[in-house]
């Protein structure tokens, strides 16, 4: 389990103020509130890739910030992170849904995966398979990236932090300016994800997709969380009256 406990931090106009929230094993915690409140933010605290002004970052119980940069760095590759920005690399989809996986892998192996790769035609590892079948391009392995819809290249970047085999999953608006049929696939892996006892964080603007694959909802308005539990209730009877017109769509930012 990550979690956010009295978090402060400030940067440029973005603020997050005394947020405290966790990402359990085996559910989906959507974290909704209009854009430019500190959503990205928040994420990138939890992804350990900034220490919070005030308040803790912790893992397992443990300040994180507290660590050593070798144990810090292996909780932080048991997190996946989905950028809105899916940044392919010019190879194939197998490649870069292999990327993570492979940076994570000692040098010992990624030498004797190379000098397989030499003597014969390298193979997929079985994690990236799987991640990609689970986004429904399991056909594509071989295909260009730069070939691939905003769509597709959105589902390889969720493949690509798949593959890995996080504790984590966080997702900053996967999927953003895609057409339906994408985002049915996306939420589906989200989903499936969640049954795989990985603990999903998404941050998203979309209140009817959170409605859809959340368990648990966290409302961030002006960078603080204003309201959060389960997400029916938030959604049904939140006891917040700001989260009560933004989910009532009343509050405009």
């Amino acid at each position: 389990m990550i979690a956010a406990e009295d978090v402060s931090y400030g940067y440029s106009d973005a603020v997050v103020e005394g947020v405290s929230l966790a990402a359990e094993p085996g559910e989906v915690l959507a974290i909704i509130g209009p854009s430019g409140t500190g959503k990205t933010t928040l994420l990138r605290l939890l992804a350990l890739f900034d220490p919070p002004d005030a308040g803790r970052i912790t893992a397992e119980g443990r300040d994180v910030w507290t660590l050593s940069d070798r144990e810090r760095r292996e909780i932080r590759q048991r997190i996946g992170f989905v950028f809105q920005d899916r940044s392919l690399f010019s190879t194939s989809v197998a490649h870069n849904a292999a990327y993570g996986l492979s940076v994570r892998r000692s040098w010992p192996e990624r030498l004797r995966q190379w000098l397989a790769g030499l003597v014969g035609e390298p193979s997929v590892p079985d994690e990236v398979l799987d991640a990609l079948e689970t986004v429904g391009l399991e056909g594509k392995v071989d295909r260009p990236a730069r070939s691939l819809s905003a769509g597709e290249a959105q589902r390889v970047a969720f493949a690509r932090a798949l593959a890995v085999g996080p504790d984590v999953l966080l997702l900053d608006e996967p999927t953003s300016n895609l057409d339906p049929r994408n985002t049915a696939v996306i939420e589906e892996a989200v989903l499936a994800a969640r049954d795989r006892d990985i603990a999903v964080v998404i941050a998203t603007h979309d209140m009817q997709q959170a409605e859809r694959i959340a368990d648990r909802v966290a409302v961030l308005l002006d960078g603080t969380v204003i309201e959060q539990g389960p997400a029916d209730r938030v959604f049904e009877d939140p006891d917040d009256d700001r989260a009560r017109q933004f989910v009532a769509g009343e509050l405009v930012y």
